[in-house]
């Protein structure tokens, strides 16, 4: 069984590394939807692979770090493309069961991270 849990980030960054020409290496923000995939088995006491409450707690300190700030501030994300953000993100929660981490930029725009177990 998959379940995931989507949680949105305000943040603004500047990408570091393209050419000063690029865009994206001006200033600027999204909304940042961030989605967790957790697989597992269904527990037959709780009826769940885990409860969407304890991703909330597992994810708030690193939502904390992100969410209204500039990213290339926030350590280990100088360059903070939709991908390092994705890495960044799968590497430092310790969720049971987290298999991917999606990022997406835009609506049309995203980076998958799949945990290496």
């Amino acid at each position: 069984m998959r379940i995931c849990r989507a949680y949105t980030l305000e943040s603004s960054h500047q990408l570091t590394g393209v050419p000063p020409t690029h865009k994206c290496s001006r200033l600027h923000g999204h909304q940042y939807r961030v989605v967790l995939t957790i697989e597992g088995p269904v527990d037959p006491v709780s009826g769940f692979v885990i409860d969407f409450w304890e991703l909330d707690r597992a994810f708030a300190p690193l939502h904390e770090q992100l969410d209204h700030h500039h990213l290339n501030d926030v350590p280990g994300l100088g360059n903070p493309t939709a991908e390092l953000i994705a890495t960044w993100i799968g590497e430092r929660l310790a969720i049971p069961g987290l298999r991917r981490v999606t990022v997406y930029e835009t609506p049309d725009c995203w980076a998958e991270w799949d945990s290496p177990a």
